[in-house]
């Protein structure tokens, strides 16, 4: 009779059939590809076991970064104050020093995730584990290699960084794009001295102005004789010196990026792509699977003065227009286009078929001012290794 009632109260009241399970784990890794981000991701390995083990194979991963601080930080409390107010200062950001990564607000997900591999018993805590948990909380300094060391399978990686290395005034453009095998393959440097607004022929200046480049002109919005040349005012008034400094400036800190990538690199094999970028939008720097292997062969040059590699001899070409207006009313005051390649390869073209790799280094509306400026006259430059 029990067994009768037990059959009886099964048909009224099912058990409840959870749909979610009855996913296949290839449709759950899709959208953890699609979440990326590896604070989401490291949250997501607590939910449910099934959750934890999949996690580590997802192969798309984000790690947006949130304080850059220096190695020459001695302790956990006065880096954490520190970073925090070089978070909002641009012009202490160290660029010829190793960084490591600050993650506010990761420790507990990075616990699990550590656990990933090597999961531990579970007991009832005690006064040493709450010692202990005191002094795990405190630390709040975890490396790139160390946030990513519990994924396997990984094929792209991209690394956000809070805000570029180099500090520049308010309104003046800088931007650049690397690609690095185990040394540099190319850089594309775009700069103007201001970004002023078109409308209705009336130039509004989108931040601070850089009188050296707004020359005055009159009845002309400030548009100088324009043939194709670089003005006699670009050699006198501080106008190349100042690009000298912008060239140097990102390619030192590509070059620190590029240092940094390294032990993710050696320990990720699968990788197929990174790219190490900022909030910013200042600086890009990337690896394709080529570049990546290359490196993995060809151990990278260190810079003898600084934790960065060491950048090889180059050639340049440089374009340069005192006034050049988009499309879209954006006017750039001193634009400046700069193509860099080691002098060791051949030298590529950069227009035509062969071009893009200077037309595509910035989206739009950059990408168009790129090509508008390498229809301009060519000069030619060369630096040596540093």
């Amino acid at each position: 009779m029990g067994s009768i009632r037990t059959d009886l109260s099964c048909r009224i009241y099912p058990e409840p059939i959870d749909h979610f399970d009855r996913l296949p784990d290839s449709l759950i890794l899709l959208i953890f590809n699609k979440i990326g981000d590896v604070k989401a991701l490291g949250r997501c390995c607590v939910v449910s076991r099934r959750f934890h083990s999949l996690v580590p194979q997802v192969d798309n991963v984000i790690v947006r970064v949130d304080c850059v601080i220096s190695d020459d930080d001695s302790s956990a409390n006065s880096s954490s104050s520190s970073s925090a107010s070089a978070a909002s200062d641009k012009s202490r950001h160290p660029i010829s020093s190793l960084f490591r990564i600050f993650f506010s607000g990761l420790f507990k997900p990075l616990q699990s995730l550590s656990q990933l591999i090597t999961p531990s018993p579970r007991r009832l805590p005690n006064s040493e584990d709450f010692d202990s948990e005191t002094e795990q909380s405190s630390v709040t300094h975890h490396s790139p290699t160390q946030v990513l060391k519990n994924f396997n399978e990984i094929k792209l990686l991209r690394i956000e960084l809070p805000s570029g290395e180099l500090g520049i005034d308010d309104g003046v453009l800088l931007k650049w794009k690397a690609d690095f095998g185990s040394t540099l393959d190319n850089c594309v440097i775009l700069g103007a001295s201001s970004v002023v607004q078109n409308v209705n022929n009336n130039l509004t200046c989108l931040g601070t102005c850089n009188s050296n480049d707004n020359v005055n002109n009159n009845n002309n919005n400030g548009v100088e004789n324009d043939n194709g040349s670089i003005p006699e005012s670009f050699y006198t008034n501080g106008g190349l010196k100042l690009r000298v400094v912008w060239t140097i400036s990102s390619l030192i800190a590509a070059s620190a990026r590029h240092y940094l990538l390294q032990p993710i690199i050696a320990e990720h094999k699968t990788l197929e792509s990174l790219v190490l970028t900022d909030a910013d939008g200042q600086g890009v720097l990337s690896m394709n699977k080529e570049q990546l292997e290359e490196l993995r062969v060809k151990p990278l040059s260190a810079s003898s003065a600084s934790k960065r590699t060491l950048v090889p001899a180059l050639n340049m070409r440089l374009w340069y227009a005192p006034h050049l207006e988009l499309p879209n009313g954006v006017v750039l005051k001193g634009a400046t286009l700069v193509a860099i390649r080691p002098s060791e390869q051949p030298k590529k073209e950069v227009v035509g078929s062969e071009g893009n790799w200077v037309a595509s280094a910035f989206e739009e509306p950059f990408g168009t001012a790129a090509r508008m400026l390498v229809k301009r006259r060519t000069y030619c430059l060369e630096m040596n290794s540093f």
